[in-house]
């Protein structure tokens, strides 16, 4: 959904050279010299703290003494054993609350080792020389279809295409990726590495992916099934969270996902149209990919509004402190209560002030604003998908701790499952190579059975 250049929302705010310094490479690429220094810090440890924290258990002290002795494919092996996406991982983590945030060397001097970083050396090194690393096992005539061709579904489709069997990947959109392509700002993945990882991924082969398929619109869930010996639905959270509240509909409001993917998809930034004062609603990394993408779009305020405390937040303190530090001004415990407008354009947002304890409205402000950004969470979409399918409240697809569904043959991972983990693309990862790993299993005790 474009947003209308009315009132003080225009493009161009900014020059071409101004914009190409404000979306570059936010983390560059370490050199051979940085990254050995880098490595060097490692303990190794036996009990590898680092690797519990990562969801999908990459060996972390394996690879990194990989790369001390330079052993870069070694160590880009260990990473996309363990992670298919390791490369984009290594951009888009929480690597603060996860590997990073778990190293002893936070209790040793306070910087833990630069484990994304290195992890991106290493991938990046592989991808870039187009080293082959793994070899598709033989053809097993099994065919799976995989519907989303996101974080989850890749993962779920490489890992059962190493295993020999054919995968068709369907997805709704005219490009794979999922959010790692429309949905993560612009400055963490650059160069289009969503498309180029999605292509290392397929040249494993045994992989055919459908643009513009959805399912509910041009294909059913029983056909899927009768076309295919099992089905794996990484269908993701297109729905978005509305405020329903007084003024959402004037010109100048908008989701943040779907600002995120404009910046995503111009070809020419300076096209993207911001205004000058933007609000930010929502306190997790839509929002602030969508504040800081505000400013370095030429905004000159953007206010970052959430209705609870800093320790409530999604965002992790990175993501917070990158946002403060690229201009964005955070407000707490500031719920919206109405969107105020002029001649149907938006001019501002009505806040009321809360207390830490129980909630409590204090008093009410306003904050100026052209243009209204929407981040309070995204929901399942459910068409073409049973009821019984769901867990009770419908707000996820029910599965068991392989992703299989209550449904003969059909899985589901990522964001539009209830796997009980976190919505991160690493996690997603996670739950495509588990349920791979389940759907391998249960064609081997099919082909013990028939034998």
């Amino acid at each position: 959904m474009a947003i209308k250049q009315t009132g003080d929302i225009a493009a161009q705010r900014l020059s071409p050279e101004q914009l190409a310094c404000e979306f570059s490479d936010i983390a560059p690429l370490l050199d051979a010299s940085a990254a050995a220094a880098a490595a060097s810090r490692c303990h190794y440890c036996y009990d590898a703290p680092c690797v519990n924290a990562c969801p999908t258990r990459i060996d972390i002290p394996g690879f990194i003494r990989k790369i001390g002795n330079g052993n870069l494919k070694g160590a880009a092996v260990d990473i996309l054993s363990a992670n298919p996406m390791g490369g984009m991982c290594a951009r888009v983590c929480p690597t603060e609350i996860l590997c990073e945030g778990a190293c002893v060397r936070n209790h040793q001097d306070a910087k833990p080792v630069a484990i994304g970083a290195l992890q991106r050396h290493a991938t990046d090194w592989a991808m870039a020389r187009g080293e082959v690393l793994f070899k598709r096992a033989a053809e097993t005539g099994r065919h799976v279809a995989v519907v989303g061709a996101g974080p989850a579904g890749l993962a779920c489709a490489h890992r059962l295409a190493l295993a020999g069997h054919r995968v068709t990947l369907f997805d709704a959109r005219e490009k794979a990726g999922g959010l790692n392509e429309y949905g993560i700002a612009a400055y963490k993945t650059v160069d289009d590495f969503a498309q180029r990882e999605v292509a290392w991924l397929c040249s494993v082969g045994g992989i055919e992916i459908e643009y513009g398929v959805a399912l509910g619109r041009d294909v059913t869930l029983d056909t899927l099934r009768k076309n295919h010996d099992a089905v794996f639905l990484a269908i993701g959270l297109t729905g978005v969270r509305a405020l329903a509240m007084e003024g959402e509909d004037l010109s100048g409001v908008m989701n943040a996902v779907d600002f995120i993917e404009q910046v995503r998809d111009a070809s020419d930034l300076g096209t993207v149209p911001v205004g000058r004062r933007v609000v930010v609603i929502g306190g997790g990394n839509t929002a602030v990919d969508a504040a800081v993408q505000s400013r370095k779009l030429g905004a000159t305020a953007v206010t970052m509004a959430y209705r609870r405390g800093v320790e409530a937040m999604s965002a992790t303190w990175a993501e917070r402190e990158f946002a403060q530090t690229n201009g964005v001004t955070l407000v707490t415990h500031a719920r919206p209560v109405r969107l105020i407008g002029e001649g149907g354009v938006v001019t501002g947002v009505e806040f009321e002030r809360t207390a830490d304890e129980g909630n409590q409205a204090q008093e009410r402000f306003v904050v100026e604003a052209d243009m209204v950004l929407k981040a309070i969470g995204q929901t399942l979409v459910a068409v073409g998908i049973e009821r019984e399918l769901l867990t009770l409240d419908g707000s996820r697809i029910a599965v068991d701790a392989n992703g299989q569904t209550s449904l003969a043959g059909v899985w589901a991972g990522g964001d539009c499952a209830a796997t009980g983990g976190v919505d991160l693309t690493v996690q997603a990862v996670q739950d495509g190579k588990l349920a791979a790993a389940a759907i391998d299993a249960q064609f081997a005790r099919m082909a013990i059975k028939a034998a």
